[in-house]
């Protein structure tokens, strides 16, 4: 009787180009955001990129798939927006790690998996997605040729990669575009040696501070975008059922372990995912690769003028075909018009207000098309 042939394996881990250009390819969503956090607060950036690099390492060792990292979306803005301090961001981390890590040990997401509707899910998808484009725009406006080169590059590897099998490099090209230019502009900063990171301890006035003004409104987003879309579009594009308890206690880990210590409240995003994908990451060793960039960064240019280098066009061009990548599995809905309707919620108020209408909105029309049909 003759053996059925067996499938090939695919790798845990690549080192191949297309996962050095995927490496980046969220670098357009994690630089602005902490960029913008260490300006305005008083955070050491060498810190939050420690952390990010560590945790980019372990989480690609673990799961052995690209794994995004990033910070917290919500918990960013809040901190650019009402220049919050260490101790208010550290506090903010412990409760949403807490929360997140009870969840996960308790198999909560799958509970909530279970019984929160796609079509909610996928609309916070879409805002997400709809809030990307306006902020890779206004990064364009205010750079607008070096983001229609970068545009065009990334434009050229894809149909290279697509006709011709090329690499999809085009993200790393561009980065490292956008690095070269700022140093022949600026000059290279001058390199430092980061001290060994010192324990924060919030007070009880920056817990109940943080739990109101900056968890609140991220733990919706964390839960949709960060854990139950991810766990979605992992199946979408990989076939791979990466539970959302396991990215729940992942999450808490992370920022138990990292915020006490000067990290940034970090989740893993659907967003990221679609651009790490978009770029060529397909194993772990992209998250290996990211973390071994990010390392050096850390250590020796933790200051913002490190990052300044690299003109707002480059942010603005990846951001955009992140934002389309993101966009296209969101349409994959069971109910478009609700979809349409979570996410302009979500633009225009925030992901909190539109995750809790969206719920409320579709057991309200399950309820009326129960009582039509009796």
């Amino acid at each position: 009787m003759l053996k059925k042939p067996e499938t090939p394996k695919q790798k845990n881990f690549r080192f191949t180009f297309e996962e050095l250009a995927g490496a980046v390819g969220n670098f357009g969503t994690v630089l602005p955001i902490l960029l913008g956090v260490a300006i305005v607060s008083d955070v050491n950036a060498g810190y939050i990129f420690l952390f990010l690099s560590l945790a980019y390492i372990i989480s690609g060792l673990y799961f052995k798939l690209p794994m995004p990292v990033e910070p917290m979306k919500a918990v960013g803005a809040i901190v650019i927006a009402e220049n919050l301090s260490h101790e208010q961001i550290a506090a903010s981390g412990i409760i949403l790690g807490v929360l997140f890590l009870i969840l996960g040990y308790l198999k909560g997401l799958n509970f909530l998996q279970k019984n929160i509707p796609q079509s909610v899910i996928r609309g916070i998808q879409l805002g997400l997605t709809l809030v990307l484009i306006k902020v890779s725009l206004g990064f364009i406006i205010w750079d607008l040729i070096i983001a229609l080169i970068c545009i065009g590059v990334i434009v050229l590897f894809f149909l290279l990669n697509k006709y011709r099998k090329v690499p999809n490099i085009g993200s790393l090209v561009v980065i490292a575009f956008g690095v070269v230019y700022g140093i022949v502009r600026n000059g290279l900063p001058e390199a430092e040696l980061i001290d060994a990171p010192l324990l924060i301890l919030p007070s009880l006035q920056d817990f109940y501070t943080s739990a109101w003004r900056v968890a609140l409104p991220q733990a919706p987003l964390t839960l949709t975008n960060a854990i139950l879309a991810i766990s979605l579009l992992y199946f979408d594009i990989f076939q791979k059922n990466v539970t959302p308890d396991k990215l729940a206690k992942s999450t808490g880990i992370m920022n138990l372990l990292s915020t006490p210590f000067g990290g940034f409240p970090m989740c893993h995003g659907a967003g990221g995912l679609a651009a790490h994908y978009r770029f060529g990451a397909r194993t772990g060793g992209s998250n290996i690769i990211c973390g071994l960039i990010l390392l050096p960064l850390a250590l020796w240019f933790s200051g913002p003028d490190f990052i300044l280098l690299i003109p707002s066009g480059v942010f603005g061009a990846l951001l955009i075909f992140v934002a389309l990548e993101l966009g296209k599995h969101a349409f994959k809905t069971s109910s478009f018009p609700l979809t349409i309707i979570i996410a302009v919620l979500a633009f225009l108020t925030n992901f909190a207000i539109a995750f809790i209408a969206g719920l409320a909105l579709h057991f309200l029309i399950k309820y009326l098309s129960k009582t039509k049909s009796s």
